[in-house]
C-alpha cells in the first residue's frame, strides 16, 4: 500500500498546529518528479515528543570512545550516565600482544549531590591517580555529563595536570549530553579530538605493507568488524587501524600511514575522514558491508582504487568463494521472506544500510529514516555548502586543519583521483534518498506517535530499530528487529553475517508468538476525545 499526501495530512491533522509544521518538514514521499526534496535533519526535537534519540555524552562517550579498549574511560557524572554506556551497544573486543583490553569495566566518579554543590574536580583528580596505580593504562578519557558542564568543573585542567603527573595521554571531552540535539554532537566532539592529539602522532612514517587501510565507523557490534577483517585480510589488505570496535590508542596513533580509508558509518565519523585527508592526503572510500550485493560492490570499488591486478583476483576469487559457500544457505531462509514489507529507521547510516540486505531477502523496505542524520545523510554530500550552521550546530567548535609539511602525500595522481571519483564513491556519499522507490515514506527522528499511525497505516511485516521502541512495536503484533545492538546476535555485516541476519528475520516471521497478539488498534479504545487547542470551543 502507498502512502498518498492525503494520508500524511490524516497523520499530521491529529498533531497540534504547532506540532504539525515542524513535523512537515521531516516526512517525506518520495517522487521521482521532484529531483533530491530537502528535508529537515539535525534540529532539536520538540519538548513532549518521545524521540528514539541519545545524548551528546552516548554519542562521544557511548559510541565513539566507549570501543577503544587499551584506554580507560572514565565518566564524570551520576552513576545512570556510566552505566548507560557500559557495554549496551555489545562492542566486542580482545587482548592483543602487547594491548590491554579495559572494553569490560565501567569507569565512573559517581558524583552525589555534595559534588554538585562543592565541585567534582578532586574527586575525579583522585580516580585518574587509582586508575593508573592499579591498571597503568597508556591512555586515559574523561567524559562530561550535563551536572559537570553545569557547575562548571574544569576537566580540561585536571586533564593537563593528570598527563603532567603520570606521563600518559589524558583527554578530556566536553560532551555534555545537552551540547547538541542528538548524539551527533557527541560524534563531533570525539572526532575533533582525535584528530588533534590522537591520530598522526604515532612515529611511522611509511605504511607497514602494501594496501594499508583505516577503517573507519565499524564499531564491531556483536562481531561485525571482525567478520569485516576477515574478508579483507583473506584478500590481502592490512588493517592499519579501526575507529573504534575492537580499536587500539596505540594503532590509532599511526593511522597517518594508511592508503585509503573505509567510511562505513558516515555520520559517527566523517569528521575523521575529511580532516585525516586534509592533514595527510589520505582519500576516504564510503563502503557498506551490510548485504552481499553491497559487501561485493564495496570490495570491488577497494580493488578499483588500488588498480593491482594480483589484489583484484584476489578479490574476485574471495568473493566467488563466498557467494558459493553462503548463498544457499540464504535462499533456504529468504523463502520465508518473500513479498513482506519492513520499516527501517536506524542511526544515522544503518537506516539506509541494511535495505540492500532486507531487498536481498524478497522484503520491501517501505519507510526508512534515522535518528540523528544530518540533511547530507539523506540528500547526498553534496547539498552540504547549502546547510546554514545554527545555535546548536556552532556549540561544537569547527577543527581546522591544514597539510601536514613533513607526512602530506598525495596517494595518486590528481587526474587520477578524478577519473576514480566518477566510477567509485571517493569522498563522498550520495544518501538514502536516491535509493529509495517511489512512493516509500522518508522520516526524520520519527517519534512514538508517528510509529504507531504508520504501522497503522501501512501494516509492515517486521520492524527495524532500535531499543527504546521495539517493545511497543511487538505489542502491536510486529516482529522487530533490533539493530541497535543486535540484541543476543550477530554479527551482520559480510558474508557470514548476510547468514546470521537472515536466520534471525525469518525465525521472527515463523515464531508462532504474534497469532497470540492484538494489536490495540483491533479493539474498541476505552477512551475517546478530541484535541481543542485555544480554550473554549
Amino acid at each position: 500500500m502507498a502512502v498518498t499526501e492525503k494520508d500524511l495530512q490524516e497523520l499530521f491533522e491529529k498533531m497540534p498546529s504547532k506540532v504539525q509544521k515542524n513535523r512537515r518538514k521531516h516526512i517525506l514521499i518520495k517522487n521521482g518528479e521532484i529531483e533530491n526534496p530537502e528535508i529537515e535533519a539535525n534540529t532539536r526535537t520538540i519538548p513532549g515528543i518521545i524521540t528514539n534519540r541519545g545524548c551528546a555524552y552516548a554519542g562521544c562517550k557511548g559510541v565513539v570512545l566507549g570501543p577503544i579498549k587499551d584506554m580507560v574511560h572514565i565518566t564524570h557524572g551520576p552513576i545512570g550516565c556510566a552505566y548507560y554506556t557500559w557495554g549496551t551497544r555489545r562492542n566486542k573486543a580482545k587482548r592483543e600482544d602487547n594491548i590491554k583490553n579495559f572494553i569490560n569495566y565501567s569507569f565512573s566518579t559517581d558524583m552525589q549531590e555534595s559534588d554538585i554543590v562543592f565541585g567534582g574536580e578532586k574527586k575525579l583528580t583522585a580516580m585518574i591517580d587509582e586508575v593508573v596505580e592499579i591498571l597503568q593504562p597508556k591512555a586515559i578519557t574523561i567524559s562530561a555529563t550535563c551536572p559537570v558542564g553545569l557547575i562548571g568543573d574544569d576537566i580540561n585542567a585536571v586533564a593537563r595536570e593528570a598527563q603532567k603527573r603520570h606521563g600518559i595521554q589524558v583527554l578530556a571531552f566536553s560532551c555534555e549530553g545537552y551540547k547538541g540535539v542528538s548524539q551527533s554532537a557527541g560524534h563531533h566532539i570525539a572526532n575533533n579530538s582525535f584528530v588533534e592529539h590522537v591520530i598522526g602522532k604515532g612515529e611511522q612514517e611509511e605504511a607497514p605493507a602494501k594496501f594499508s587501510i583505516n577503517l573507519l565507523g565499524e564499531y564491531n557490534i556483536g562481531g561485525d568488524g571482525w567478520e569485516v577483517e576477515r574478508i579483507l585480510k583473506d584478500i590481502g589488505y592490512h588493517v592499519v587501524s579501526v575507529m573504534t570496535g575492537d580499536g587500539s590508542w596505540e594503532q590509532m596513533r599511526n593511522a597517518h600511514v594508511a592508503e585509503l580509508n573505509l567510511v562505513q558509518c558516515h555520520r559517527s565519523i566523517n569528521y575523521i575522514a575529511e580532516k585525516i585527508e586534509t592533514k595527510y592526503g589520505t582519500p576516504w572510500l564510503k563502503v557498506n558491508f551490510v548485504g552481499i550485493e553491497s559487501t561485493i560492490k564495496s570490495l570491488r570499488d577497494m580493488a578499483l582504487y588500488f588498480d593491482d591486478a594480483e589484489l583484484t583476483a584476489r578479490t574476485e576469487a574471495v568473493i566467488a568463494r563466498e557467494v558459493a559457500r553462503v548463498q544457499p544457505i540464504i535462499d533456504q531462509y529468504a523463502k520465508l521472506c518473500q513479498n513482506k514489507t519492513a520499516f527501517c529507521f536506524v542511526g544515522g547510516s544503518r537506516g539506509h544500510h541494511f535495505q540492500g540486505l532486507f531487498r536481498e531477502l524478497g522484503i520491501e523496505t517501505i519507510l526508512a529514516g534515522y535518528e540523528f542524520a544530518h540533511r547530507d545523510d539523506y540528500e547526498g554530500r553534496d547539498i552540504i555548502p547549502s546547510i546554514k550552521p545554527d545555535a546548536d550546530s556552532k556549540n561544537i567548535p569547527d577543527l581546522h586543519v591544514e597539510a601536514d609539511p613533513k607526512r602530506f602525500r598525495l596517494k595518486m595522481s590528481p587526474e587520477k583521483l578524478a577519473e576514480l571519483k566518477q566510477r567509485i564513491p571517493l569522498s563522498d556519499y550520495p544518501g538514502m534518498n536516491v535509493d529509495m522507490k517511489e512512493g516509500h515514506i522518508i522520516v526524520d527522528d520519527l517519534n512514538h506517535f508517528e510509529t504507531e499511525e504508520f504501522i497503522k497505516l501501512l501494516k509492515p511485516d517486521i520492524f527495524s530499530s532500535g531499543i527504546k521502541d521495539k517493545y511497543v512495536v511487538q505489542k502491536m503484533g510486529i516482529p522487530a528487529k533490533q539493530l541497535h545492538s543486535y540484541d543476543y546476535s550477530g554479527p551482520y555485516a559480510g558474508f557470514n553475517g548476510a547468514v546470521n541476519f537472515a536466520r534471525d528475520v525469518s525465525m521472527g516471521f515463523a515464531s508462532p508468538t504474534w497469532n497470540f497478539i492484538t494489536p490495540p488498534w483491533k479493539n474498541s479504545p476505552a477512551l475517546s476525545g478530541e484535541m481543542n487547542e485555544g480554550g473554549d470551543k
